[in-house]
């Protein structure tokens, strides 16, 4: 089990780096995991964070790429709602690392 220190606090995550328990989730948390996925945080970041974090409390799971895109273009409209705007914030595996970020559970099909 590998652990995040923030605050002078142990937080638990599985090997790779996804929260064991999400309620220890708090906005610092979320910096210190953007920080080992080498991301600054910015308002679009967070805004994306929040879009997630919605998904998840609406259908209880955390989003594939897919499902995620078209819920971002119904909550946040077109320019937003497409891979290549989730991309320039979370490169890579956008929809793994925002849930991890976000302090959710890995999305099912994300190896």
């Amino acid at each position: 089990m590998a652990n995040l220190t923030v605050l002078g606090q142990e937080i638990a995550t599985d090997k790779d780096g996804f929260l064991r328990n999400l309620g220890d989730w708090s906005p610092e948390v979320a910096n210190a995991l953007a920080t080992t996925c080498d991301i600054t945080l910015s308002e679009q970041h967070w805004e994306l964070i929040a879009l997630v974090q919605r998904y998840y409390q609406q259908f209880g799971l955390s989003p594939a790429m897919r499902p995620l895109i078209k819920y971002a273009k119904l909550e946040l409209g077109a320019d937003k709602g497409n891979s290549l705007y989730f991309l320039r914030y979370f490169p890579g595996s956008p929809a793994k690392q925002l849930s991890k970020i976000a302090g959710l559970p890995r999305p099912d099909n994300c190896l």
